[in-house]
Order: structure tokens, then sequence, then C-alpha cells
């Protein structure tokens, strides 16, 4: 199998970019359809205004309805279809941009992903994560190609609650180590093939990057401002870890991530939250060294990421439930199977309980 890496045509990323939206844009198309959150509208309309006014470019926008499944993917699909659009750009966060991408790739369109927010590494991505109506993770849809376009501003992924920053700091964290994880397997990447010299190194370039400049970030978007740590980590958070996951590989924290999904008090908790968990998870079901993930919890109690189950939302252990999240994440299609050696259920659960009772017992000292 050979060595592939894979990423957008373009990645443009600077405070007020959004204004300039038409000059990046009107190579693909000039009837463009918008998919987007209500509240997303109210924060970019103005500017994306402000590029297309005095030029022959037009925009449809198309309120998002919060899930990225069969249902909404179908009903959009219909949507840009009536409306004679030639480009569609998905504006806001990881379920918006993954719909988007399902859409662009069913109708064959010019895809442009614009992120509002830092909380995962779906923008540059060719793939999207696919749930069922509830909210529960069903599958991984490959797609051909990444976005022809990521653009981000940066004035408006920083305005963005610091939780959500935060939170792709935790998907971010995960990049290194299960790259790490596919390639001692060997195990086959997200766009086909194994890994890259150049996906290894991006990916551990994000891990870090957030170690360097994660904490001074947290604090700025907290204080509402944009600073160079802030640019770091949007970079980090987006790109670094947007082409060193699908390009690297995915291993055990997002196989993880998707089991929790059974449980729903964790529903009420971001995609990057879940992440960063399940990268402790790993790293414990590895027998990793006391000092990585002594770093890596380090890490995430400076930026307030989740270490134990109860800042899951887990307040009561239920073990046959922590049993059926590791079941669903040693599920035949998922892929906790590129880990480095065999792996199952029981290993899962001891290794979710070990993470917690670290988590417990660093938070004590």
């Amino acid at each position: 199998m050979a060595k592939i890496i894979a990423s957008p045509s373009r990645y443009i990323q600077g405070k007020g970019e959004l204004k300039n939206i038409r000059t990046h844009v009107e190579k693909l198309g000039t009837k463009w359809f918008i998919l987007t959150s209500p509240s997303g509208k109210k924060r970019v309309e103005p500017a994306i205004g402000q590029s297309l006014s005095d030029s022959e470019c037009t925009a449809v926008y198309e309120d998002f309805n919060g899930e990225c499944c069969d249902s909404e993917i179908g009903r959009i699909t219909e949507v840009y279809q009536r409306s004679g659009c030639d480009v569609v750009i998905g504006i806001g966060g990881g379920k918006i941009h993954d719909t988007a991408k399902a859409v662009a790739y069913g109708v064959g369109a010019p895809l442009v992903i614009v992120p509002t927010i830092a909380s995962t590494d779906a923008p540059c991505s060719a793939l999207s994560v696919i749930y069922t109506d509830d909210g529960v993770f069903d599958r991984y849809l490959f797609l051909p190609a990444s976005p022809n376009i990521v653009l981000v501003d940066t004035d408006i992924v920083a305005a963005a609650p610091a939780r959500l920053l935060i939170s792709g700091m935790g998907d971010a964290l995960a990049t290194y180590f299960e790259a790490r994880a596919c390639r001692d397997s060997d195990a086959g990447n997200c766009v086909g093939g194994k890994t890259t010299l150049a996906a290894m190194q991006l990916a551990r370039l994000c891990y870090d990057t957030l170690l360097a400049d994660g904490f001074q970030a947290a604090l700025a978007v907290e204080n509402h401002v944009c600073t160079k740590a802030v640019e770091k980590v949007i970079e980090a958070n987006t790109y670094l870890s947007g082409i060193g996951f699908e390009s690297g590989g995915l291993a055990g924290a997002h196989a993880i991530h998707n089991g929790l999904t059974a449980i729903e008090q964790t529903h009420k908790l971001y995609h990057g939250e879940k992440v960063a968990f399940g990268t402790l998870v790993q790293l414990v079901l590895e027998d990793a060294a006391i000092e990585e993930l002594e770093e890596v919890l380090d890490f995430c109690m400076s930026v307030g990421l989740p270490t134990t189950l109860a800042d899951l939302g887990i307040e009561q252990v239920d073990p046959e439930k922590i049993m059926e999240v590791a079941r669903l994440a040693c599920a035949d299609t998922d892929t906790l199977h590129n880990m480095p050696f065999e792996v199952n259920a029981d290993m899962v659960y001891a290794a979710i309980m070990g993470a917690d009772a670290l988590g417990k017992a660093y938070k004590d000292e």
C-alpha cells in the first residue's frame, strides 16, 4: 500500500479574512449555497455581504438543523438541488462542516469550509462523521477529496466561547498519539494509504504547539483577545490536526469517543472534550510511560479538559454501561483495531477505569 497524504487545495487563515471571501471563492462558482446556523448567519452575513457587494456573486442561506445525520443530509441535498447554486459553503462547527461535505460530494459541487470555531479538526478532512438522529455515532463517510478551500477568520474564531477552542485542543491532542499508533501497527490512514513522514511531523508539531501555546491561548480567548498564541493554536486545531489525523490515521482515542456517545450524560460535552479523555484511555491501554501520561494530564488540567469520568458527566459509574462503551469502541468498523496490538472489550474497560483512577489521583495531589 502506498503512502498518501491529503489536504485542502487552499488553506487561508488571518484576521478579518472573511471580508475577502469573494476573492477566494468566485473562481469556484458565483451562486453560493451557505449552510450555517441562525446564530452563525448573524455573525458572518455582514462580512460576506460586504465581500459580495458590486459583484456577480450571490448567496442563498440555509439553516442547519443540528445533527449530521442521513435525514439532514438528504433534506439539505434536496434544498440545494432546487436552489440553482453551484458552490456549497459550510460555515460553523464540525457537524455543519461534515454535513456540507456530504452534500457537496453527493451533488458533485465544489466545497468551501469556513470555521467560526476551532473546536474540531473537521474543516480540512475528506471525512464526515455520521450520527443517528439522536446523536449516537453511526459511521464514518470517507470522501474522495478534501475541501477545495478552508478559510479561517481568526477574529471570528477567537470571539467564540473559550470552551470551544479548548475542545479543539482536546481533539488535536489525540492526533500525534493516534498517528503514532497507526505508524507502529502499519495501519492504513483515512485516505487509503499509509502514514507519510510529513503527516507524522505535522502531528508531532500539533502536539508540541498545544504544549507550548495552549495554556496562553486559553487565557487569551477567555479574555476575548486574539494573541499570537491563539493564532498558533487555531492553526494547530484546524490544519495541523486535520492533516495529521487524516493522513496519520485514527486509533484508540476516537474509538473511545465513539463508544462514549452511547452514554446520554456525555451528549452535553463537545467532541474534543470526549476525545481528550479518550487519549488518556489510549495511553493507559498502551501502558505509556508515566512521564508521558503526566505531561498529558498536566496539559488537560491546565486548560480545563476532562481527565475523569465525572468530568464527562458520569457521576455514578455503572460498570455495565462502561462495558457497553468498551464494546462499541471495539466494533469491527471502528479504529481501535489500528492499535499495534490486539484489543478486546475487557482491555478497553480496564483502560477506561484506569484512566479515570489516574485522573482522580492526579487531581488529589
